[in-house]
């Protein structure tokens, strides 16, 4: 799976996750899903995403080759 890939998935589970959690234990985990929701918009505005910083440092690949897909 590519970075960008990889990126989408890590946002939805934490979307859904605190979507989760703010229904059957507290409300405040809603504000993680502002959180994730305001950082999706300011990546798509300033082209910098900080997961996509972690995820190099962990060696995911920011590109596939197309045999891969």
């Amino acid at each position: 799976m590519n970075m960008e890939r990889t990126i989408r998935a890590i946002a939805g589970s934490f979307i859904l996750v605190s979507l989760a959690l703010g229904w059957w234990v507290h409300h405040g985990w809603f504000l993680f899903t502002a959180f994730v929701g305001a950082n999706l918009l300011q990546s798509a505005i300033t082209r910098w995403c900080l997961m996509e910083d972690i995820l190099d440092k962990l060696g995911i690949a920011k590109k596939t080759s197309p045999q891969a897909r």
